[in-house]
């Protein structure tokens, strides 16, 4: 079984990898890609049950191994379950992409309630700290292995629109990659983060108009907006000890030369 280009990364055979927000999008992208490369999935979903369910199948079908995950990752508890499921599934954990994450809704700071800040802090800042932590005593039970974590070109640009919050809590999820990254290393547990730019997927379905994308289209050079393919390169990257073994605490832009940090 291969990926989409063919190439073959025999260290990720038979790795046990949780990928968070597996369901759609940019996950499910990522978790076809590991299982592709031989890697046994933990897929997780919150309410997409039937497209996380026709993922798993699709990987099945091509011989892969993935295992259905439901958790609400937006709570400590859900978190922590999350990759408790993972291990009790597989046996051991190598490795986890805490990809699951998400706008919740436009909001102008202005307008911001404490509702809006709990609910988005929580899906995207909340989940990486909790369900990282959660995975740091298997990944060294392992001999070490790797987090990845899914952040946003709105990190470093401040987000517009009404995604301000949401930009910001991608700009923790930045640090907070630096800082685990610092701490963990010398355990053999890689850290390191993805920021797509603008993706085509169900995010932007759901909460940019064709008329945003249009706008955000002009600014991007490669003259296109991405697709989930496009990032999976970079996780399986930093997946690859023999790859990124030096690669630590960093955050791999992917958008089409939109923002050239």
């Amino acid at each position: 079984m291969t990926g989409m280009t063919g190439m073959r990364l025999p260290e990720l055979q038979g790795k046990a990898v949780l990928v968070t927000g597996a369901s759609t999008g940019i996950g499910a992208a990522v978790a076809r890609a590991f299982a592709a490369q031989g890697a046994r999935v933990g897929l997780h979903y919150n309410a997409s049950e039937e497209a996380a369910k026709a993922v798993a199948y699709e990987i099945g079908a091509a011989g892969g191994e993935a295992v259905l995950i439901r958790a609400d990752v937006s709570s400590g508890a859900g978190a922590r379950a999350a990759v408790e499921q993972a291990v009790a599934a597989f046996g051991r954990l190598d490795g986890l992409v805490n990809n699951a994450g998400g706008m919740v809704r436009r909001v102008a700071y202005t307008d911001v309630s404490e509702r809006d800040y709990d609910e988005i802090m929580d899906l995207n800042a909340r989940s990486v700290v909790v369900a990282s932590q959660a995975a740091i005593g298997p990944l060294k039970a392992a001999g070490g292995g790797f987090i990845i974590n899914t952040t946003s070109v709105a990190a470093r640009n401040g987000a517009s629109g009404g995604a301000g919050l949401y930009g910001s809590s991608k700009a923790f999820v930045h640090n907070v990659t630096r800082g685990m990254a610092k701490e963990l290393i010398p355990f053999g547990i890689r850290v390191n983060a993805v920021a797509p730019g603008v993706i085509t997927t169900p995010f932007h379905e759901r909460y940019s108009t064709e008329a945003q994308l249009q706008a955000q289209l002009a600014t991007i050079p490669a003259g296109r907006l991405g697709g989930p393919e496009d990032c999976v390169g970079a996780y399986l990257f930093l997946a690859c000890e023999s790859l990124s073994g030096y690669v630590v605490g960093q955050v791999i832009e992917v958008n089409g030369g939109q923002l050239m940090p």
